[in-house]
């Protein structure tokens, strides 16, 4: 069953949310069966860092509060996180375009690196305090996670994945998606937001249990005219 995940690398709900996912997937007995796929989103697609912006500065700009209120707010979402296992230092955060960070994932994505490349973006935003909008940055961690370097050069200083983080971007909308995290469960169901562990799981169970209710089954018709030379829990019979 397939999973797509709509999300943003600047957004902290959406790391939340990636490791609530995951503990949840690591309960399920259908683990193996789940195929999670990373959609791109932008919350701010008109935003670039020119004037070295804080983290609270960007906040209390973008969202009319002051400083102060913009730290306390943050204090929240760092305790949130912390129960999650995560550790994001927003005192040491920049605020990035995170454009070039999808095309990258899309990258990653050809090459089966899609998580991966996720969750390292995600690391470097909010633990390391990377610029993730700086080209330099997003190809060190390209090398980090097992890509060519020349073809990761050549991607975020070209064009390439261009119109598929914008396809993502217009599915969203069609979708009705107006915040991330937000989960796709078998293009039937939606969650929204870094829900707990087990909001997850119980979304999981149900939309697999439909999904493999309406996979087509398969009934062989044996060729053999007997069942010798065959092993099976009673032992092999020749």
């Amino acid at each position: 069953m397939k999973v797509e995940i709509w999300s943003d690398v600047m957004c902290p709900f959406c790391y939340i949310g990636k490791r609530h996912f995951e503990h949840a997937i690591e309960k399920l007995p259908f683990k193996n069966e789940i195929e999670v796929d990373w959609k791109s989103y932008q919350l701010n697609p008109e935003y670039h860092n020119t004037n070295n912006e804080t983290v609270y500065d960007y906040l209390s700009r973008s969202k009319g509060m002051p400083i102060e209120q913009a730290k306390q707010m943050t204090k929240q979402v760092v305790d949130m996180a912390a129960n999650a296992g995560l550790k994001i230092d927003f005192d040491t955060n920049i605020p990035a375009n995170t454009f070039n960070a999808h095309r990258l994932i899309h990258l990653a994505a050809k090459h089966n690196l899609q998580d991966l490349a996720e969750e390292k973006l995600f690391e470097a935003h909010f633990v390391n305090s990377k610029n993730i909008g700086e080209t330099d940055v997003l190809v060190d961690l390209a090398v980090e996670i097992g890509l060519d370097k020349e073809e990761a050069v050549a991607v975020l200083q070209g064009d390439e994945f261009t119109e598929a983080v914008r396809y993502d971007i217009y599915e969203s909308q069609n979708l009705g998606i107006r915040g991330v995290p937000y989960f796709v469960m078998d293009r039937k169901y939606g969650v929204s937001g870094a829900q707990p562990v087990q909001s997850f799981t119980d979304a999981l169970t149900q939309s697999f249990t439909e999904w493999k209710e309406n996979q087509p089954k398969t009934t062989l018709t044996s060729l053999n005219k007997n069942d010798d030379a065959v092993c099976d829990e009673n032992g092999c019979e020749i």
